[in-house]
Parts: C-alpha cells; sequence; structure tokens
C-alpha cells in the first residue's frame, strides 16, 4: 500500500509542485490549503508523512505541528516544515515542537524528495 503524504499549503504553484513529486514516486498525496484543513483531514485518515508550511493564515504551520504531535493517534505522522523562514530560531522553535526536518524554501525537489523517501523507510 502507497505511504500517504498530506501537502499542507496555501501557495497553489507549492501544491501543485509537490503534489506532482510525490505522486510521481508512488505516494498517494492529499492536499490541504489550511491549518485546519490539515488537522480535519488528518482526523479523517492519518498520513505517514507531512509536508508542512509554516506561514499559513490564522493557524500556522507551527501550532499545527504541536497539534500533530499532541495527538497520540498521529505519533508516528512525519512532519516536514517548509518555509521561507529560515533563521536558526525558527529552525529550532519547528524541531522543538516536535518536526522532523525542517526546510527553508527554495530547496530542492531532489532533496526534498530524497529525505521523504528516506523517513518512510525508502518508500
Amino acid at each position: 500500500m502507497a505511504k500517504r503524504v498530506l501537502v499542507v499549503d496555501d501557495e497553489p504553484n507549492i501544491v501543485m509542485s509537490l503534489r506532482f513529486l510525490m505522486e510521481r514516486e508512488g505516494f498517494e498525496v492529499e492536499v490541504a490549503p489550511t491549518g485546519e484543513a490539515a488537522l480535519e483531514a488528518l482526523e479523517k485518515a492519518p498520513a505517514d508523512l507531512v509536508l508542512l508550511d509554516v506561514m499559513m493564515p490564522r493557524l500556522d504551520g507551527f501550532e499545527v505541528c504541536q497539534r500533530i504531535r499532541g495527538n497520540p493517534l498521529w505519533v508516528d505522522t512525519k512532519i516536514v516544515m517548509l518555509t521561507a523562514k529560515g533563521r536558526e530560531v525558527e529552525r529550532d522553535k519547528g524541531l522543538a515542537l516536535g518536526a522532523d526536518e525542517y526546510v527553508t524554501k527554495p530547496f530542492s525537489t531532489r532533496d526534498l524528495v530524497a529525505r521523504v523517501k528516506e523517513m518512510l523507510g525508502g518508500a
């Protein structure tokens, strides 16, 4: 069974690119344009990995990460935070809240795909 990746980003071009990359690698992909939609999607069907933008309206990626980590049903869900905020303090905050990886934009798509595959056991 294909591993499930949830792409959480409010930027349509980034969503389209990430969806294409993940589907090309054989992952089942769901998209959530907001933090609230991401949490609702996880309630319906937990993901193996979440690609999570930090800067989103209302519920930002840090808050979503914290809520994912606070739910025992999602303890095994991997979280990769994607952001233009590359300062060390933001990176440290993301990792402290439970993110498994913190990737700054712009990023190498090849590197991101390799990281995702590695985190999901070479899926």
